[in-house]
């Protein structure tokens, strides 16, 4: 296990990223009050090591999705306060972006699991 954390706080405007954007903007809680609404906070996590192509991210009910590009500043981004934005089934080519494909959208609730493994 890589990283593991758990959902505290999910910003009424996150669901519209997944939606629109296919996008999660994730974050340690109480990091940015100020970003709060846009993105899912979670509890502070410790990157164990760096994410790697090929490594799986599981979010919310267990939906698991393959990683198939690390941003440039994923890792520190992570390590530093729990901040990437994971692109899910689309492109992307941000510093801060994890992208990764998957067969089914997550449903993410308070208190789901997000690792990476």
């Amino acid at each position: 296990m890589k990283y593991d954390v758990t959902i505290t706080n999910i910003g009424s405007l996150a669901p519209n990223f997944l939606e629109n954007s296919s996008s999660i903007i994730l974050l340690d809680e109480g990091v940015r009050p100020n970003l709060t609404e846009m993105v899912v906070e979670h509890t502070a996590g410790e990157l164990s090591d760096d994410i790697k192509v090929g490594d799986t991210l599981t979010m919310g009910a267990k939906r698991k999705y393959k990683v198939v590009s690390v941003g440039e500043a994923v890792n520190e981004n992570l390590r530093k306060d729990g901040h990437c934005t994971v692109v899910i089934n689309a492109e992307g080519s941000m510093p801060g972006q994890l992208i990764v494909k998957g067969s089914l959208p997550p449903r993410l609730n308070l208190g789901d699991k997000i690792t990476i493994e």
